[in-house]
């Protein structure tokens, strides 16, 4: 039995080494003189058993992780996963996107949090001499209008599902599927700085921890299988929503896809 917790921890340790370095050791040291209990489960735990799952990246984790905590406005624990997810291949340009994409989801004073909380992160590891890959600046389509670009992408995502809106709303709030349409598809998603696949773990995850929106969470795990996300990739999100967002939430957003 020692040796089996030896070996998650160990594993634990170096999966929070590798991915957050020296920002995540300064949060598991700083609870040694109060829970050195909580540490050793978020080093075992996280990174041990859910971090070391195979299927999705690190890149890919901590779009999901960076997601969740926006959602949660927790701002020491976005410090420590924007450096995890610049350690770990985003790019600022990358991040930046991120923060503009989960604002559809949980709105602009979340989101301006987000984007401080970024500035500062991004200030330190200035500070500290380590040169983050900016990335391509974001490419805008001008050859549509607003609403023809939303169109377009979330008829990439599910055909129907402009039909089902105006179906829905169009003669209680036209205007909430305009503003649907030519901000959260037209505006954010149409950008080309987040690649499909990200956005659409980022918004699983995001969904999952805000834990109220069951219908709109089962469409965009519908969407990312559309754009090739896997079911078991899908479930590796939930799981480490266990971690962020606790169990009640991943066991729901499990239901979800179980469901399907």
């Amino acid at each position: 039995m020692k040796k089996y917790f030896s070996d998650r921890y160990t594993r634990g340790w170096n999966k929070l080494q590798e991915i957050d370095g020296e920002a995540g050791e300064r949060v598991v040291n700083g609870l040694k003189d109060i829970s050195p209990d909580l540490g050793r489960f978020i080093i075992e735990y996280s990174f041990g058993d859910v971090y070391s799952l195979p299927l999705l990246d690190n890149k890919s984790k901590e779009v999901a992780a960076v997601a969740s905590l926006i959602a949660q406005r927790a701002i020491p624990e976005m410090k420590v996963h924007f450096n995890g997810a610049l350690n770990s291949g985003c790019t600022v340009t990358e991040v930046k996107e991120l923060v503009l994409h989960v604002s559809v989801y949980v709105g602009f004073p979340k989101a301006i949090c987000a984007m401080n909380t970024l500035k500062e992160v991004l200030a330190e590891r200035k500070a500290e001499g380590i040169n983050d890959t900016q990335g391509e600046g974001t490419v805008v389509n001008d050859r549509l209008s607003r609403y023809e670009k939303g169109s377009e992408y979330l008829s990439q995502l599910d055909a129907n599902q402009e039909r089902l809106l105006k179906e829905t709303f169009d003669n209680f709030s036209p205007e909430l599927v305009r503003f649907v349409i030519e901000y959260g598809y037209g505006d954010i998603y149409s950008r080309e700085s987040l690649d499909k696949r990200y956005r659409q773990i980022a918004t699983i995850a995001a969904l999952t921890t805000l834990g109220n929106a069951s219908s709109q969470l089962d469409f965009h795990i519908r969407a990312g299988l559309n754009i090739g996300l896997t079911k078991d990739e899908i479930k590796e999100v939930m799981l480490l929503m266990s971690v962020y967002a606790g169990f009640p939430a991943a066991i729901n957003g499990m239901n979800v896809l179980k469901d399907l």
